[in-house]
């Protein structure tokens, strides 16, 4: 996949070498040999927590300090990324492993916001802060425009909770099963609201399939209400 195209939907430059790199999951670099989108990933991490507490603070002059730290974690959180992330349609451009390639790795929210951190990473590498802020101003402060949103993709399994307990539905439980070798599992997470299956999640970790059940449970939920 030629990444001329995800360079013009950037809208910066980037150097070719980074922005390659920037979409190698570890996965790949495994299989293939070379480096991965880590380091650039821990780049990319830092600097966007900066652009959007700068972006909250001046445009929510209205909120304390506490208010400002759960929108800003909202809009950095992996579901919130990954938003962003499908926005860009990244998935189509990153370098995955067979393993990640064949489980659906270019829809998971957390391989999806790591690449977007790493691109934001490169970004900054090449072209400096205003690259980064320009890709950060056109794919992740649209989400400011929900707040409320975001801060259910923030805290899916809480807000799954919170939601099922208004509508009293009942408790939210979640059965999970793994399959595959050890150093690759894949997991199905079931969530249940009371007796009912209402929806599933598939995942490299128990944990993230849980949180995409309950992503798919809380849209179950919006089109129920």
């Amino acid at each position: 996949m030629s990444l001329t195209e995800l360079q013009e939907r950037l809208g910066v430059e980037i150097t070719p070498e980074l922005l390659q790199l920037a979409v190698t999951h570890s996965s790949y670099a495994y299989e293939k040999g070379g480096a991965d989108n880590e380091r650039l990933e821990f780049l990319g991490d830092s600097i966007l927590g900066y652009l959007v507490a700068v972006s909250v603070f001046k445009g929510h002059q209205e909120l304390s300090e506490g208010e400002l730290t759960k929108l800003k974690n909202a809009v950095v959180s992996a579901q919130a990324l990954a938003t962003a992330a499908t926005a860009l349609d990244l998935g189509k451009y990153l370098r995955l492993g067979k393993g990640e390639a064949q489980t659906d790795g270019r829809k998971k929210p957390n391989i999806l916001a790591d690449a977007f951190e790493a691109i934001l990473g490169a970004a900054y590498l090449s072209s400096g802060i205003e690259a980064a802020r320009a890709v950060v101003e056109k794919f992740v402060l649209p989400l400011l425009d929900n707040p409320d949103a975001i801060r259910e993709m923030a805290d899916p399994k809480t807000s799954l909770i919170e939601k099922a307990q208004k509508l009293g539905l009942g408790l939210v439980r979640y059965q999970v099963s793994g399959d595959g070798p050890d150093h690759q599992m894949t997991y199905t997470a079931n969530c249940f609201i009371g007796e009912d299956l209402v929806a599933t999640g598939i995942s490299s970790t128990k944990r993230s399939a849980e949180t995409e059940a309950a992503i798919e449970a809380l849209k179950v939920l919006s089109k129920n209400a």
